[in-house]
Formats: C-alpha cells, sequence, structure tokens
C-alpha cells in the first residue's frame, strides 16, 4: 500500500507543473491519461521489438488489415500493442506535440479508444500551448510502472489513490468512484467462498460483473480470488460504468489482463443496460449511496409498469430519492439460472426469472436505506418481500463505520 500511495504522489506532483496554467478540476484528467500511457508503454517494452519486426514484415505482404491485427496481437502475446518505433523518451523535444499524438494514434483499437474517452488529444494541445508538454513528459517518462516492479494489484490502487485526488481538486465525493480494497476483498470472498472446492476444478469456466464498476476493483478482486484457487480457471469479466475517466481505467485494466474488453460497457446501467439478456455466476457491485433516480425516472417506470416480472422491476420501485435497490432488483435479474449459463454470459431462458432458481450469487453494498425505508406495502417493503419470499437472501454483514471515504455512514453487504 505503502508503494502504492508513494507512486500515486509522484504522479500526482505534475499538477506543480500545471499550477497556474490549469484548474484544479483539469490536474486529474491530465495525470490519469498521463500515468495511463506509462503503464502500457511499460507492458509493452518486453514484447516492442517483436511487434515492429512483425509489422515491417506485414508492410511487404497484401494482407487485409484485419488479419494485420491478428498477426500483431500474437507478436505482443497480449490484447494491445503500439507499432511506432517511438516511446516518451523518443519524442524529443522538437514537434513534440505531433510525436505523441502519432505515438497514441499507433496502439491498437481497443488501447487507443481509452484515450479518446479522456479528451487527451485537446490536454495536449493545451499543454503544448503553455511550453509544458515537454516537462510534463520528462517526469512521467522517469516513472517505472513496469509490471515487474508494479503489480496488477498495486497499479490499481495507484490509479483509485490518483483518482481520489481528483476528485477532491472537483470537488467530487471519491467514494462514487472506488470502494476500499478491505471492503472489496471481504465481498469478494464471501460470494465466492461457497464455490471454493468447485472453482479448484479443471476446465471451469465463469461470469464475474459489476454493474458500477468503477475502475475494476471489484473485477480484479474476483479474478485474483479464482486465480489463487485455481490458476487454469478461466475467469470472464463484464462491467458497465457510468463515470467516463473511470471507465477508461477499468477498459484499460481488462486490456492489460487480457479481458475481452468489449464485456466493459459506458453508461447508465438503470436506464440504459448494455449487457441485456446476459446473465452471470457472480456479481459484485457498490452502488452510489443515496443517489436519486429523478433524471431517469420515466424510463424505469415504464419498464416497471409494461414489463412486470419480465423486466427488472416487476416487484416494486423505492422512492425516487434513493435508487440503491434498483440496482439490487437488476443484479437479481442477472443471476444465472441453474439451467442455463455458456461463459459468455448468455443465457438460454427467455424474460423474468423464476423464484429460487438461482446458480448465480451477489454481494452488494449498501447503506442502512434499503434495510429500513418504507412502511408495509411500500415500494422498498414490497422489494424486500420479493427478496425474503424466493429465498434470495443469504446473510448481512453490517461494516464499521467510516470506512469509506468521507462518510461515517453505516454500510451492509448483503450477499
Amino acid at each position: 500500500m505503502t508503494q502504492a500511495n508513494n507512486l500515486a504522489a509522484y504522479c500526482w506532483s505534475i499538477a506543480d507543473l500545471l499550477r497556474g496554467d490549469f484548474k484544479q478540476s483539469q490536474y486529474g484528467r491530465i495525470i490519469l491519461p498521463f500515468t495511463l500511457l506509462r503503464r502500457l508503454e511499460c507492458v509493452l517494452q518486453d514484447s516492442k521489438d517483436n511487434v515492429l519486426t512483425e509489422f515491417n514484415r506485414l508492410q511487404t505482404t497484401s494482407l487485409p488489415e484485419e488479419a494485420h491485427e491478428k498477426f500483431l496481437l500474437r507478436a505482443a502475446d497480449l490484447s494491445f500493442y503500439n507499432t511506432s518505433p517511438m516511446d516518451l523518451s523518443k519524442l524529443g523535444q522538437n514537434g513534440i506535440k505531433e510525436n505523441l499524438e502519432t505515438y497514441i494514434q499507433n496502439f491498437s483499437k481497443d488501447a487507443r479508444e481509452i484515450f479518446e474517452y479522456f479528451n487527451f488529444a485537446e490536454f495536449i494541445a493545451q499543454l503544448n500551448d503553455a511550453d509544458l508538454l515537454y516537462k510534463v513528459i520528462e517526469k512521467v517518462k522517469a516513472t517505472n510502472l513496469s509490471p515487474q516492479t508494479v503489480s496488477n494489484h498495486d497499479m490499481g490502487l495507484v490509479f483509485e489513490e490518483l483518482i481520489r485526488r481528483f476528485a477532491e481538486s472537483s470537488n467530487e465525493t471519491a467514494g462514487e468512484h472506488f470502494t476500499p480494497r478491505d471492503i472489496v476483498r471481504l465481498t469478494t470472498s464471501l460470494v465466492f467462498m461457497e464455490d471454493d472446492e468447485a472453482l479448484t476444478k479443471e476446465g471451469i469456466i465463469r461470469t464475474i460483473y459489476d454493474p458500477t464498476a468503477g475502475t475494476g476493483g471489484f473485477l480484479s478482486s474476483g479474478m485474483e480470488y479464482v486465480h489463487e484457487l485455481n490458476p487454469q480457471a478461466v475467469i470472464r469479466a463484464f462491467g458497465q460504468e457510468l463515470n467516463p475517466e473511470s471507465y477508461s481505467i477499468c477498459k484499460a485494466d481488462m486490456l492489460i489482463k487480457g479481458q475481452e474488453v468489449d464485456n466493459i460497457k459506458l453508461g447508465n446501467t438503470l436506464s440504459n443496460d448494455q449487457l441485456y439478456g446476459h446473465q452471470f455466476d457472480y456479481m459484485l457491485s457498490n452502488p452510489p449511496f443515496g443517489v436519486d433516480w429523478k433524471k431517469i425516472v420515466d424510463t424505469i417506470k415504464d419498464e416497471h409498469t409494461q414489463k412486470g416480472f419480465d423486466g427488472r422491476f416487476g416487484p416494486g420501485l423505492p422512492r425516487v430519492s434513493d435508487g440503491s435497490l434498483l440496482f439490487l432488483l437488476h443484479l437479481i435479474s442477472k443471476l444465472r439460472d441453474n439451467s442455463a449459463g455458456d461463459g459468455q454470459g448468455t443465457t438460454n431462458t427467455e424474460g423474468g426469472r423464476k423464484q429460487g432458481a438461482s446458480g448465480g450469487r451477489i454481494g452488494i453494498i449498501l447503506n442502512g436505506s434499503p434495510l429500513f425505508t418504507g412502511g408495509a406495502g411500500s415500494g422498498e417493503s414490497e422489494i424486500r418481500r420479493y427478496i425474503l419470499e424466493a429465498d434470495l437472501l443469504e446473510t448481512i454483514v453490517a461494516l464499521p463505520t467510516d470506512m469509506f471515504y468521507n462518510t461515517g455512514i453505516a454500510t451492509y453487504v448483503w450477499i
């Protein structure tokens, strides 16, 4: 943890160069993508020569572009690559803006898109106009973020600390973006421990899903838990995230881990479920506490009225001031049936779930409101009644207060 904090502090010290020319709220939009760029560059370092050799060979062939990508991915032995002979240490001082833009454009499509969500090109131009681009790059390239030095776990902690600082400088709530790792590990263990024996068997394929993915902490924790039990197990990660910066970091993390990044979606999970029809083996989530759903009230009510139990919100709707129970209903609708599931997150059954037919497990972190709010007959009460009558609830674990950033409210893990 100390190494991660020290690294994050070094990365954030780029803010010293930005002060005066940029607003505090913009620091994170520059520091996060530069840190990400350096991490991707360090991950690719060992395979760079192989990729460049293969790229030069492919230029002499008449193969289509799609075939080029397959050969280059094989040469990289990763799920992304970069075909530029440059890196941050070779951009030079003259023409540095154009060189950096070209370098980023030479990443494979999935990696390139990550920087587009940060509007990185716009900030590169602003840094260049302020004569700061060269200085920032000099600082970034001095950081060793190779996997041999900084594990994927520690790199996740670095990004979470950077996002926390970004949230502070933007007057946002850092708790909206990440969950403390102790709670992540506890929730993950509670969800997976029932299947420990099954997960050690050969040929295991399982899916994991987080509808509020943040930077991917829960997805990474689930994969780490299973691989500690069985290094040969295949875990396919799925997620959706509303915040573009968090989404970009999550997508990059999944890219580095060799996951199918098309399974990580950007958007509002409640109003625009981009993994509609999918069901999963394990689901972990820490939805935002006490956030209202006024903006999407019509969409949610329409689904409740028109689809009933064939949709996600059949049991009832909570009050508009707190959408926590909507996330819980959303997860319940995606519990894999015992008779379904192909390891791809898809299912062979149509429509709503049968009560008690669960083949999946959920771990969700909620505040006290879903437990206590609403009298008999209210939306909240009807949702709780549905969960109990369907025998879906295994346990509720009360967490100590002050576990989450900037709030001392009571929190609970529902399994």
